[in-house]
């Protein structure tokens, strides 16, 4: 007799309109492994992650206290009729993971920990619990790092001119110019003149203005808290990690102040008594700093029946990392040095070693950065989290992934406003059989080029030993397509962009985050606003700066944002669309002109295949042309800049980039976020660079990309210090023909 309770067995989703959904309805099957498909700009991301995910997140959040829940991020009630059967929503996206540099491997995978443990039980000789071997305790870490491995030395003659007074601006740093409070502190401390040149000091003086430590001081009736200069800008800056700061702290870091490892601990972050703890010989500094595949090894060895459960735990730990191809890194590695790709591995680890079942885990692309040998290696992970009773959803378009789905739900038919339809949800026989776009093109096979193109010349690259390279030397041709391949982990961009980054003439375009506001978009980052102004101003007989949301034509309510943002104090604080402007960003006023019966706030809500039809030539035609090029056409001309995926970022600095006819272009997986469909057009696109007298070097995994090279540097043979050289150089035709890399056997299924 089945229960009632057994009957809850799908996820019910009813009238979806979460960004272009188009009143989506269906049933998404539990305890199965379920695959969402369609062209970027589907919806795909609007179902799985703005309606499925964030409802069931909203609504764990709402459990909790009202205090609780001033600490959460705020997520709105997505646009949908009913949600019925959710469970517990897990995502496991391409966030790079923090980027403090107290943050490793380790301890984000909790091996860290494990390892630890042991060695408090274990290490001779015995120095104390757990925290001994903390780097980010005081009874563990390094006493003149603070547990960073590095020390800073700060060059004062960058940052203070002796020969100017305080009173004359003598601190050149960031917060601390004349008037500054900062600089108040300082120049009304009374321990040295204010109105003389730093070089007539004392040396008392000098020592309190720079190094004086933190202490309390009666400046002018009330008491401050003083620090000198250098001990100041220790605190308040230099122990933040480089790439949280804002761009211009960013610069004068990099000015005033050099790195050098620990001396005391040579950069391994522990106190003495915590490295001479051992056990077979290695310290817990040594294991961390091993390959986490030698690592495991290690630990396989150690048999005490005291630790014994802790060990299995550990172990199958490191062994999970190496089976998902992490096996390269080492737990001493930082969290913010990961890829995305890797950081999301990284976090998929954790949740397999979890007690949690009936859970609802969602994935955003997990092949991203996987060479074929290791998306088979991917697959397994995620059949293994579904067979463990868990509701796998994942957002892809790698053939390899969508083949092992029990349920495919496929998006479409076109992007944007051509999308947001539910073209299909069955399994994968019936999407072969569907005629969708996807189905057309799960079998579509790229070919070899029935005539590989000829080298102009050759770029050289020699002694190359960033990272794992082993002293690598080889040539790239110009004036043809070149992909450089290898397993993760195997030194392709130790190579690329080691060797080729900064050089003159090349152009590298990657999917490093944008740095903007909220208010930056695809319009205001290609310059295309400009000639549209200037259309409106001309069309309106007004001033150009009246069409800038962050200029003289912003609503005067949400200052051009379109939002307003409320503080409810004890509660998360948040975002509603302006009451005023309707969200539209403009002033009545702007709103009335129109270009062509559109004002700015249409055209600014128009996607890229609009605007272009609506600019039919100049300077914003060329704009929106490479914008179409490379694969941007759904995306709207006002969309925040914080909303694109990594691949749709590269490939908006790619249509930038194009404009500068730059000879040679360095990509780094641009099919990342492609449709298969979409990675045709993506090669027409390479070659049309390459016809106009470029040169295309492309870090690639996708087999298509590789069929259709001129040539193929595959590095190997495996990750980490097993990889690191070319096995590899020469046209597809002959990889495929001669060699056995595992490059080469996975082209030869593709291509058969």
């Amino acid at each position: 007799m089945n229960a009632v309770a057994d009957s809850h067995d799908v996820i019910q989703v009813r009238g979806a309109r979460e960004n272009n959904l188009v009143d989506v309805s269906l049933d998404v099957p539990k305890r199965r492994l379920t695959v969402f498909t369609g062209v970027s700009g589907s919806g795909k991301s609007s179902l799985v992650f703005g309606t499925i995910a964030a409802e069931s997140q909203r609504m764990i959040n709402e459990t909790y206290t009202a205090f609780l829940q001033s600490f959460m991020p705020s997520i709105g009630r997505p646009d949908v009729d009913a949600l019925h059967n959710l469970s517990a929503a897990i995502i496991v996206d391409q966030e790079r993971m923090g980027a403090n540099s107290r943050s490793t491997v380790g301890t984000a995978t909790d091996a860290h920990t494990m390892l630890r443990i042991v060695f408090s039980r274990l290490g001779e000789p015995h120095v104390g619990t757990s925290g001994a071997f903390s780097f980010n305790l005081p009874e563990g870490m390094c006493p003149a790092c603070e547990g960073l491995g590095k020390v800073t030395t700060v060059d004062v003659d960058a940052i203070v001119d002796r020969t100017k007074s305080l009173n004359d601006g003598a601190i050149d740093a960031p917060n601390y110019g004349v008037g500054t409070w900062y600089w108040q502190v300082l120049a009304n401390s009374g321990l040295y003149p204010a109105d003389q040149p730093i070089n007539t000091f004392t040396e008392q003086q000098l020592h309190d203005f720079l190094h004086k430590p933190t202490t309390k001081l009666n400046i002018g009736g009330s008491t401050v808290t003083y620090d000198g200069l250098i001990t100041k800008l220790q605190r308040t800056v230099l122990s933040k990690d480089r790439e949280s700061m804002q761009p211009h702290v960013r610069a004068f870091v990099d000015r005033a102040v050099t790195f050098a490892t620990c001396p005391d601990c040579r950069g391994a972050r522990l106190n003495q008594a915590a490295l001479g703890s051992k056990i077979r010989g290695l310290n817990i500094a040594d294991c961390c700093a091993m390959q986490i595949s030698d690592l495991a090894r290690f630990v396989h060895e150690i048999d005490d029946p005291s630790v014994a459960p802790l060990l299995a735990t550990l172990r199958g730990t490191l062994d999970s990392l190496v089976e998902i191809g992490l096996g390269y890194l080492s737990l001493d590695r930082e969290s913010g040095t990961l890829s995305g790709g890797e950081s999301q591995r990284v976090k998929m680890v954790r949740h397999l070693g979890s007690s949690l079942t009936d859970i609802t885990y969602v994935f955003d692309e997990p092949t991203v950065g996987l060479h074929p040998h290791d998306i088979r290696r991917m697959n397994d992970l995620l059949l293994r989290l579904r067979d463990k009773g868990n509701t796998v959803l994942v957002v892809e378009h790698k053939p390899e992934t969508i083949e092992i789905a029990d349920h495919v739900v496929d998006l479409g038919p076109g992007a944007g406003v051509h999308g947001g339809h539910l073209c299909y949800s069955g399994d994968v026989a019936g999407l072969r059989a569907s005629g969708t776009l996807t189905g057309r093109h799960l079998d579509h096979r790229a070919k070899l080029r029935p005539q590989f193109r000829s080298p102009r010349g050759f770029l050289t690259i020699s002694g190359a030993r960033t990272n794992n390279l082993k002293d690598v030397s080889v040539d790239l041709p110009l004036g043809v397509l070149t992909v450089v391949t290898g397993v993760a982990g195997s030194g392709k961009s130790s190579l690329i962009h080691g060797s080729l980054r900064g050089r003159q003439d090349v152009v590298t375009v990657d999917q490093s985050p944008i740095r903007g506001s909220r208010r930056s978009n695809p319009a205001t980052y290609t310059g295309l606003l400009d000639p549209v102004r200037t259309a409106f101003a001309k069309a309106n007989g007004v001033k150009a700066a009246l069409f800038s949301a962050n200029s003289e034509g912003a609503c005067e309510n949400c200052k051009g944002i379109g939002l307003v943002y409320t503080d409810l104090a004890m509660m998360a604080g948040v975002a509603t669309v302006c009451e005023k402007c309707e969200g539209k960003r403009f002033t009545p006023e702007v709103l009335s002109y129109t270009l062509r019966g559109k004002n700015i706030s249409d055209v600014l809500g128009m996607s890229v295949a609009e605007a272009r039809d609506f600019f039919p030539s100049g300077q914003a035609h060329a704009v929106l042309s490479r914008l179409h090029d490379v694969g941007l056409s759904y995306l709207s001309l006002g969309q925040p800049l914080t909303t694109l995926s990594g691949g749709e970022r590269q490939r908006l600095k790619l249509a930038i980039r194009m404009a500068e006819k730059a000879t040679t272009y360095v990509l780094d997986e641009p099919t990342s976020g492609l449709h298969l469909a979409d990675v045709d057009q993506l090669l027409g696109l390479l070659d049309q660079l390459i016809d106009a007298g470029g040169t295309v070097i492309v870090i690639e995994h996708h087999l298509a990309v590789m069929a259709h090279a001129d040539w193929i540097v595959d590095m190997g043979p495996g990750a980490g210090h097993d990889g690191g050289q070319v096995v590899f150089s020469g046209t597809p035709g002959d990889l495929v023909s001669t060699s056995d890399t595992l490059t080469a056997r996975h082209l030869k299924e593709y291509l058969s």
